[in-house]
């Protein structure tokens, strides 16, 4: 009985033993503490594609943590860390990338968008509006067998 006891205790605690420890960071004040944080949730985990660095749990994402941390620790500047870290993973890492050459059609497409369905609604209401009516009149044949279903409908079977 004492063994079972003992094996459950050991198979409760293996859990909690293998649970991962979050990052734990010593920050001097809580204004530190969120720079750090809001620089992590603006940074993407280039492995995770659409997750940030704050988020992810993969090796690259807690290695750009400790980068951004240790920085901060040397007293670099927001712009400075996501720099570096621009620098050594590309423009992708940025949520919101600067515009330049390189970016402004990713900038440009919504209002590209907009606008060209702006052009494709004017078009549609201009052609309408010079067609004139949709359909022309009946002549006076195919009123009289309209007429003529419609009377018959309306008889009983």
């Amino acid at each position: 009985m004492l063994r079972i006891v003992y094996f459950l205790l050991v198979l409760l605690l293996s859990g909690v033993a293998a649970a991962e420890v979050a990052d734990v960071y010593d920050f001097s004040d809580r204004a530190q503490e969120q720079r750090y944080q809001n620089l992590i949730e603006e940074l993407r985990c280039p492995k995770c594609q659409n997750q940030n660095i704050a988020d992810s749990n993969a090796p690259i994402s807690k290695d750009m943590r400790d980068a951004v941390y240790r920085m901060m620790k040397d007293g670099a500047s927001n712009e400075e860390i996501v720099e570096s870290l621009v620098g050594r993973f590309g423009e992708f890492v940025r949520y919101k990338p600067e515009l330049d050459s390189r970016t402004f059609l990713l900038w440009a497409t919504p209002a590209i968008a907009v606008l060209g369905g702006l052009l494709v609604v004017a078009g549609v209401v201009i052609r309408s509006r010079r067609a004139g009516p949709e359909s022309p009149a009946l002549s006076a044949e195919e009123q009289a067998r309209v007429n003529k279903m419609l009377a018959d409908q309306d008889k009983p079977s």
